[in-house]
């Protein structure tokens, strides 16, 4: 089955002034007719989606993750399941909609999961002292040992109160995976910067988990 346009984004849909978040203009016969020419492979047929849609679905992902880029990629991605998996969408009146949403709101959700997780492994990390390592080597909590939501906020906002300069580079670096030669070509900064930048963030990080280290540790 062809992959989704390259060129498709949710951006086609921002700011519509005829569709309310809550209420997409899709009639029952609109529809059907736009799940018949997507399954046609039909590019334009996508487009009329994503203008009617977006609104909508960028509205639910926004509530649910608290992050405009991160809600954009969702809905994105949400579209190019759609585009390949026309085949699995229920052909009735509501059911294209329905299938839009869900699988949006199912994107989002493993979002906040895998969101979650790598807090936990970051915590973990600057908890032990273990800044230096990997960040994939922190081990992974299960269901019963997963920190709560208090854990989660107080990473996040440790997180949020480092200097920007500092931030960016511990996301670079824990978050994205890169490495420090990797972080500094991308910020156009010597590597010993990059350095010194983490030690600095994880020297305010430390200070700042010390009240919820045995949760993590």
């Amino acid at each position: 089955m062809p992959a989704a346009p390259s060129d498709f984004s949710p951006q086609q849909g921002k700011g519509s002034p005829s569709v309310r978040p809550g209420a997409p203009a899709l009639s029952p016969t609109r529809t059907l007719s736009l799940h018949a020419r997507l399954a046609a492979r039909d590019e334009q047929a996508l487009a009329e989606l994503i203008e009617v849609v977006t609104p909508w679905l960028l509205g639910m992902a926004q509530a649910l993750l608290s992050d405009p880029d991160e809600a954009e990629e969702v809905v994105q991605e949400a579209f190019t399941i759609v585009w390949n998996r026309i085949g699995q969408v229920p052909n009735e009146p509501r059911g294209l909609l329905a299938w839009v949403l869900r699988t949006a709101r199912n994107r989002a959700i493993d979002r906040l999961r895998s969101r979650k997780r790598r807090l936990w492994k970051f915590a973990h990390l600057v908890a032990t002292g273990m800044d230096g390592e990997p960040f994939a080597e922190a081990e992974e909590p299960n269901e019963a040992g997963a920190p709560g939501w208090h854990v989660h906020q107080t990473v996040h906002a440790a997180l949020e109160a480092l200097p920007r300069e500092q931030r960016v580079v511990v996301r670079l670096a824990y978050f994205h995976g890169l490495t420090h030669s990797r972080i500094a070509e991308r910020l156009g900064i010597p590597v010993g910067t990059v350095k010194t930048r983490l030690r600095l963030a994880f020297d305010k990080l430390r200070h700042a988990l010390a009240p919820i280290k045995d949760w993590i540790v």
